[in-house]
């Protein structure tokens, strides 16, 4: 083994669509082992990359740290159009490179030694030679779309955070999701006899053209939208036909829909528990285009959080050997605070300078009754209006959350916007800027391009303006947290903390607390979360700490 081996190690890592499991690490001798250490770790020596979180996680398993990454072209691509379907590198060779890339690797994703080494290692250089040259496009790319310092200060630093959160994982009690596991089981089962029992005779509930022939046929129940395979038996039909008819099928059918989905849940869950008795989920940056992070293998965001089952759930994530507690942060009404801000709307922002109750607040001027007169069902329908317009919601969608009529809800809506007309203006505002421009931008210039805002087909088009309502809220709070995330992080490290941080899920940060560090690392977390941007509408954090997730929650 000698340098040129070396070199070409280095070009297959340089490639890195599944760069960790290509790397064949057995046929480094100690000399080429110590070379390459040296060189992926040392910071002065730039590295183009191809979705460079993979080797981060997998690389210190060897001894490997991995440093002076300057350009991931995955990400780049990524910022430069988020809302491509693939960020795979054959397919961003063929579209900036026009170039078409040889496999490289056997159909289980290993290399083919053996059997022609020279072909697998001149593939591979082709590889790194096209993540070379796409580095390189993209850092022209970037500069056009202004996201060049997004990269460089957000998307980089994050996948080196999320590498080692992906490694750090969360340990979770086996006998509790097991027992979770079973009670869901029987649930389902419970389900299907009362749905046999309710129906009169035995059906598959997982056919949904036996559902249809039951509930519209042998029951004559009221019919649902027509589509091509029958009358929807979704879960929006059942509750709707739960609440026009009072027969107990379509309400069986959602507890069992809901308890299966918990069941499967909670078995993705166990089966991921590794040899170390901790779920070690993988996070994904180049899924949502908004630039909200997202998991998978186990999926942490698919775990309810607002019903009992979900909280029953979370208690299954418990804290590990050798530290004291589990921290919970997050941020209180984040989306809203994000929308007072860009709309500059100051009843709005005085109503969060209040410190009162924000929908509450909201909810005694849009239906123009003192703040002790609005009952729960007034308080419930702002909260409902208020997100949805941080999310593009038109009135029919809002009439179907709240199962009041459209006109109701346009009425709704029109009050609110009489009494808070600085976000009507700006939501107006965002969509004509957007079909001026083709795109949306967040705080930190995040761009959402959106062709249908021009588009003919009215479908289409009223799709793209909801997306550009949304996307400079949704995506701002999503750069929001990735800034409090690395600011947190290097916080820690800096005050020489062992605390350490092992969850991002939706607006909330898990950390897992080292005995006598709980009051520092709450001051630290709560200092740099509502100091990672300036808001008109200050940000607020909620903490809590406790033996399990579930505990934790505040």
């Amino acid at each position: 083994m000698g340098a040129g081996f070396r070199q070409r190690q280095r070009d297959r890592l340089a490639a890195a669509d599944g760069a960790a499991a290509w790397f064949d690490t057995s046929q480094l001798d100690e000399a080429d082992d110590k070379a390459f250490a040296a060189w992926i770790a040392d910071p002065t020596k730039p590295k183009v990359m191809h979705n460079a979180k993979g080797a981060m996680r997998v690389f210190p398993e060897h001894g490997w740290q991995v440093d002076g990454v300057t350009m991931d072209t995955a990400l780049a691509a990524y910022l430069v159009k988020p809302g491509r379907r693939s960020f795979a590198l054959d397919a961003l060779s063929v579209e900036y490179l026009h170039r078409e890339l040889a496999p490289a690797a056997a159909a289980d994703g290993q290399l083919a030694f053996g059997t022609d080494e020279r072909a697998e290692a001149d593939a591979l250089m082709t590889q790194a030679r096209a993540v070379l040259d796409l580095g390189e496009a993209f850092g022209e790319r970037l500069d056009e779309v202004g996201a060049t310092d997004l990269l460089h200060s957000v998307e980089l630093p994050t996948s080196v955070l999320l590498a080692r959160l992906e490694r750090h994982g969360i340990a979770a009690d086996r006998a509790h999701l097991e027992a979770m596991e079973q009670q869901f089981a029987a649930a389902v089962q419970q389900a299907v006899k009362e749905a046999h029992d309710a129906a009169g005779r035995e059906f598959n509930l997982g056919s949904p053209k036996q559902l249809q022939e039951i509930l519209f046929g042998e029951l004559a129940l009221p019919k649902t939208k027509k589509t091509k395979t029958g009358y929807t038996t979704d879960a929006d039909a059942l509750a709707w036909l739960a609440a026009q008819t009072e027969h107990e099928l379509p309400v069986i059918m959602l507890r069992h829909r809901e308890q299966a989905k918990l069941r499967v849940t909670v078995e993705g869950l166990v089966k991921s528990i590794a040899t170390d008795g901790r779920i070690h989920t993988t996070y994904n940056q180049t899924v949502a285009a908004t630039g909200r992070l997202s998991s998978t293998d186990p999926n942490l965001q698919n775990i309810p959080v607002r019903t009992d089952e979900g909280r029953a759930i979370r208690r299954g994530f418990v804290v590990g050997e050798g530290y004291e507690s589990l921290m919970t942060a997050d941020y209180s009404q984040i989306e809203l605070r994000v929308m007072a801000h860009l709309s500059e709307d100051e009843g709005l922002i005085e109503a969060f300078l209040s410190g009162e109750d924000l929908h509450t607040t909201v909810a005694s001027q849009v239906f123009g009754v003192e703040k002790s007169q609005v009952d729960p069902e007034m308080r419930r329908k702002i909260k409902a209006m208020s997100y949805g317009l941080a999310y593009g919601l038109s009135a029919f969608g809002l009439s179907q959350q709240l199962n009041i009529d459209a006109g109701e809800a346009r009425g709704l809506m029109d009050t609110f916007f009489q009494r808070f007309g600085g976000v009507r203006d700006y939501l107006q505002r965002a969509v004509e800027e957007a079909r001026a421009t083709g795109y949306t931008e967040t705080m930190l210039g995040r761009r959402r391009y959106l062709p249908d805002l021009n588009s003919d087909n009215r479908q289409r088009r009223e799709m793209a303006e909801r997306m550009a309502l949304n996307a400079p809220i949704q995506g701002t709070a999503a750069d929001i947290v990735k800034v409090a995330m690395l600011n947190v992080d290097r916080a820690l490290e800096e005050a020489g903390m062992t605390s350490r941080m092992l969850l991002q899920v939706h607006d909330e940060i898990v950390l897992e607390i080292a005995p006598g560090e709980r009051e520092r690392v709450e001051e630290i977390v709560r200092r740099e979360m509502a100091g990672a941007v300036t808001l008109r509408a200050p940000l607020d954090v909620s903490v809590g700490v406790g033996p399990d997730w579930e505990s934790a929650a505040h």
